[in-house]
């Protein structure tokens, strides 16, 4: 019954796309909508993008990687569990470039790139490479 309850509440959260909330030097942080996840993957996600808009960068960077361990765990549309988890690395990403762990933060953003087309993956990547000058 516990299985039945978590893919149905992940597959609600499924059907509806992460957000862009905040921005912190013109870098795109997602979110999840409320209550449209488990509470730990929700919490997750939005506490790293409030983290990293809080200039908590550590605490952001480990929030995030909880929710990429979360979603290897997540019972979803194997397309949507990869959206999600792309966007969580690229959070982590831009975390990590903000506490000058630059060789990490490039990491999350190309595979966050790899695993999704989507346009803010993209443009964190695009605006790390700048702000380091690759």
């Amino acid at each position: 019954m516990k299985t039945l309850i978590k893919t149905i509440a992940l597959s609600s959260l499924l059907t509806c796309s992460a957000a862009a909330m905040a921005e912190q030097s013109d870098y795109k942080l997602m979110v999840i909508e409320t209550a449209t996840a488990p509470q730990p993957l929700e919490q997750s996600f939005n506490s790293c993008a409030l983290n990293v808009k809080s200039k908590n960068y550590a605490e952001a960077e480990a929030i995030c990687t909880q929710a990429i361990a979360l979603l290897k765990d997540a019972d979803g549309p194997k397309f949507k569990v990869r959206q999600l988890t792309s966007f969580a690395l690229s959070n982590r990403g831009v975390a990590r470039l903000k506490a000058n762990n630059d060789t990490g933060a490039l990491a999350d953003l190309y595979e966050a790139a790899k695993m999704s087309s989507s346009t803010m993956v993209s443009h964190n990547l695009t605006r790390a490479k700048e702000e380091l000058s690759l």
